[in-house]
């Protein structure tokens, strides 16, 4: 869109991931005098969305400088020797595939930052706090930006520590418990990844991504792929998650404080799944196809499941947590994600990639207006919320209401809006996956998906009449009054229609104009089958 020397795309996409990094040290250290203020916790809290405001500057002008006439190709590349001995190496570059994701890294981090600035959850300091944001923020883009094995694994595991502290001294009730789950849960999927990780670089004597994909597995005996992608493979679905390994998600995300919960679901759970179309697909190709069908099966039977749980936690009685329910929902709609890996064909993969942006999109603002919601009623309980007639946020707090039911419609797949096109695209893909691939398996797989997606929109649309529907008097022609009488909320705060105005913006631009995001992804896709990127 814009020439931008190649030099200077190097430095940009470096101090993009380095920035972040010294943002968090520099959170720590006392305010100068002329910046401290009144409110020194406020000082830091505006470092926080100055550091994270300037890192998705720079993103967006990557955006612009990058050459959309070749996705495919790696741009911004930085390479250089770390550590000879194993040919370990400092390799940075972003393509088609991992740019939406550096994009909407950068986007969800600062409006997180920005939303924090005037709602901060209670919790100890918030040097801290800012100081673990920025850290989060340096492990992600890093790992969407590496181009090395072992860089990969270290910017993976660095997003642990940071999102352990901000659930267990930050979050709600269960909030240690849910902590531990998730450290443990990740920590041991990440043990089995790196051996994984370790026998593709040591068997194929490279650990640099490109030089992996460009080999294609020609370097590997399709007993090393089948063990290489059974090890890293569990780690990634743990990351996902996908169906068994989930259940460390719904506690996560009903403890973590609600910026913790949109970080978690909007770009930590990216994060396995690129990792499964980075290195897995094109550095193993025999293996992947060996597990191809075990892949589409957990998939599918995580959108059912998903859906199932959330139905009944929707239900009049089941005193079911709305954080909880969306928190499931993130399971079935991952699933499509791995079902559109699963079908190894490039309009699958293609559908996997969209709906991993459209997902961050969506149940990010989902998590938002939940976590508003919590702090305008002080519950997420659906039971108390709704109570007999509906918690009526139309007449209420109508905006809060409106938005609540728009991110619900988007997330079930409504035409028009960014969920629909992710979906759409993994079905088709599984109707015809690659030619050595099960067919009836996959169109097996794609009918179940298909009524996942009717399950889905049920219990969205029970969400949201009980949530935004219901009598302002309940008590008008029932002869039993509700315990509680409708009284006002207060609708959307300035702070809160500056933080969540850009997902929905962008929810409905990636539902009309899906060829701006199919456009990076497809060339970079199919080159990642022809023998990865140049």
């Amino acid at each position: 869109m814009i020439d931008i020397s190649a030099p200077v795309m190097q430095y940009l996409l470096v101090f993009t991931v380095l920035a972040p990094l010294l943002g968090a040290a520099a959170a720590l250290l006392p305010a100068p005098p002329g910046l401290r203020g009144r409110d020194p916790d406020q000082a830091v809290l505006r470092h926080g969305v100055t550091v994270t405001g300037v890192v998705l500057a720079a993103v967006i002008l990557l955006a612009l400088g990058f050459d959309h006439d070749r996705p495919a190709t790696m741009q911004a590349s930085t390479d250089l020797s770390w550590i000879a001995a194993l040919d370990i190496r400092i390799h940075l570059g972003i393509d088609g595939i991992s740019l939406p994701l550096l994009v909407l890294t950068a986007l969800l981090t600062f409006l997180c930052a920005l939303y924090s600035y005037f709602k901060l959850p209670e919790g100890p300091s918030p040097k801290a706090f800012v100081a673990l944001l920025l850290l989060l923020e340096c492990g992600t883009l890093a790992s969407f930006a590496v181009l090395d094995l072992v860089l990969f694994f270290l910017a993976f595991e660095t997003v642990l520590i940071p999102m352990y502290f901000l659930i267990a001294n930050w979050g709600g009730a269960g909030r240690q418990a849910a902590a531990w789950r998730f450290i443990l849960y990740t920590l041991l999927g990440s043990v089995v990844m790196l051996l994984g990780l370790l026998l593709i670089g040591l068997r194929a004597g490279t650990f640099d991504m490109v030089a992996l994909a460009t080999d294609n597995g020609r370097s590997l005996s399709t007993s090393v792929q089948v063990i290489a992608v059974l090890a890293v493979g569990l780690g990634l679905a743990v990351k996902a998650p996908m169906w068994p390994l989930h259940s460390w998600l719904p506690d996560a995300h009903t403890a973590a404080p609600t910026v913790g919960s949109v970080l978690l679901a909007g770009v930590l759970l990216k994060m396995g799944t690129y990792g499964f179309v980075r290195i897995l697909l094109p550095a193993t190709p025999d293996g992947m196809h060996t597990f191809a069908p075990y892949l589409g099966a957990f998939a599918v039977t995580g959108i059912v499941y998903g859906s199932l749980a959330c139905l009944a936690l929707a239900r009049r009685g089941a005193r079911g947590d709305l954080k909880r329910l969306i928190a499931y929902s993130s399971v079935g709609h991952m699933g499509f994600v791995l079902l559109g890996i699963a079908t190894l064909s490039p309009t699958g993969v293609n559908g996997a990639l969209f709906a991993n942006i459209a997902h961050g999109l969506i149940t990010g603002l989902l998590f938002f207006l939940v976590g508003a919601l919590k702090d305008r009623t002080g519950t997420t309980d659906l039971d108390t919320l709704a109570q007999q007639t509906g918690a009526a946020l139309y007449g209420r707090a109508p905006r809060l209401g409106g938005l609540i039911a728009f991110a619900a419609v988007a997330s079930l797949g409504l035409p028009g809006l960014a969920g629909f096109w992710g979906e759409m695209l993994t079905m088709f893909g599984a109707f015809r996956p690659a030619h050595d691939l099960s067919r009836p398996a996959f169109l097996t797989f794609m009918s179940v998906a298909a009524f996942g997606t009717l399950l889905t929109a049920g219990y969205l649309l029970v969400v949201v009449r009980r949530v935004c529907m219901g009598a302002l008097h309940p008590e008008a022609g029932t002869g039993t009054p509700d315990p509680q009488p409708r009284a006002p909320l207060p609708d959307v705060h300035g702070y809160e229609f500056a933080a969540w105005t850009p997902l929905v913006v962008l929810t409905v631009l990636a539902g009309l104009w899906p060829a701006a995001l199919l456009g990076l992804t497809d060339p970079a896709v199919q080159q990642l089958f022809a023998g990865g990127p140049q």
